[in-house]
């Protein structure tokens, strides 16, 4: 293959795996919870083969897919973004990320207090809206840093632009990032822009910046660089691996602009892997448990796609997944939940096969190497003989 698209479909999960309950995560299914709503619309995902997906008994399936189709399971002992996209790349977690139920140790937010010049607020596992409503004008009060993190491995930072700006919070996180090593390595430190008062409430920005840890060995990002390709990236991507492995990238202020972006890769001769993240699926849509929303954002993408479609040659291969659940469905939570998740393989030259239950999301990097004709080695199994004609 000469070009490979790989979109991650941030947190669209499809059914809980077998080790969901010991995450927290009780009967829960991301794609399912979207399936109940009437603004539910993918005819084209259907028609290459989601609905024939293993498990997936709810969306309607078709007698002659015009894809490939499979259902990964996580190797890594997580359900975030972070291990779940370095799966995604080849490398399995066995360790999970830490974490912070009972909000940061001193240790930590001391000399983070002393290099940054600011004191702290919060400091607990928060619903990003609501500790803006709790903590906005203090904020702006004080001059405190409202610092948060969630179930998952991450150092939140959020300050209001108009005291705070961009860069300066930048900055801060990045003093942060330097900090936040060894046992204390969380997977990301974000930075969480945002504006509005008290009066009319505050709201987040599109200016939010993810820190990422740096993947602990080389991923197929890596490697499709080293062997001289192109590795584009869209949306988060490049943070998610902190730079590494990317020729190229850009960000993006949302799924409808990340597709334009992509939009715009196709329309250009490349030869490698463009890698694109969706992140409004999970942070619109997943953890603010808007089940119609999340649903309007899967339809949106389906009317894209086949458009997207039609751009593609003979040598060019699709894949679309995601890279753990986010149910907007369910309740005990707000947080990421740990979920199988769908793939779908499309293209000119793609045999329409089930690929079946696979067991890493690292069979994707295998695949995605061998098709490309680079050297990679990755716990994943490739099917890259299976799906091809």
């Amino acid at each position: 293959m000469k070009r490979i698209f790989l979109f991650v479909l941030d947190s669209c999960g499809c059914g809980a795996m077998p080790d969901a309950e010991s995450f927290g995560d009780v009967g829960v299914n991301t794609l399912k919870s979207c399936s109940t709503s009437a603004k539910l619309h993918i005819p084209n995902l259907i028609s290459y083969g989601l609905g024939n997906i293993d498990s997936i008994d709810y969306l309607g399936s078709v007698e002659a897919p015009k894809g490939a189709y499979a259902r990964l399971q996580e190797a890594s002992m997580g359900k975030d973004t972070t291990i779940g996209h370095w799966e995604i790349a080849g490398i399995v977690s066995e360790n999970p990320l830490p974490t912070y139920p009972e909000g940061f140790p001193e240790e930590l937010l001391k000399p983070f207090s002393e290099a940054t010049g600011r004191g702290v607020l919060a400091n607990a596992p928060w619903s990003g809206t609501a500790v803006l409503d709790a903590y906005g004008q203090e904020h702006l009060d004080t001059g405190k840093l409202i610092v948060y993190t969630s179930a998952d491995s991450v150092f939140q930072v959020a300050a209001h632009e108009e005291l705070v700006p961009p860069e300066e919070l930048y900055e801060i996180c990045r003093t942060a990032r330097k900090l936040l090593v060894g046992k204390h390595g969380v997977g990301r430190v974000i930075a969480r822009p945002f504006l509005g008062n008290s009066k009319d409430g505050f709201y987040r920005t599109t200016n939010r910046h993810d820190f990422s840890l740096e993947p602990p060995t080389q991923t197929m990002l890596d490697a499709i660089k080293a062997a001289g390709k192109d590795m584009l990236a869209v949306g988060k991507i490049y943070d998610i691996f902190a730079g590494h492995g990317t020729t190229e990238h850009v960000y993006t202020k949302g799924n409808t602009d990340g597709l334009n972006k992509t939009m715009a890769y196709a329309e250009r001769d490349f030869n490698g892997l463009c890698f694109v993240n969706l992140v409004d699926f999970d942070m619109l849509y997943g953890h603010r448990r808007n089940i119609d929303g999340y649903a309007e954002a899967l339809t949106e993408f389906d009317g894209w796609f086949a458009e997207f479609m039609e751009k593609l040659g003979e040598d060019d291969l699709v894949m679309i997944t995601a890279d753990h659940g986010c149910d907007p469905a369910y309740t005990a939570t707000t947080d990421h939940t740990r979920e199988y998740v769908p793939l779908l393989i499309a293209g000119k030259k793609v045999k329409p096969v089930n690929l079946g239950t696979r067991m890493s999301f690292a069979d994707i990097a295998a695949t995605v190497t061998e098709l490309l004709g680079v050297d990679y080695e990755t716990p994943g199994k490739s099917f890259a003989k299976e799906i091809l004609d």
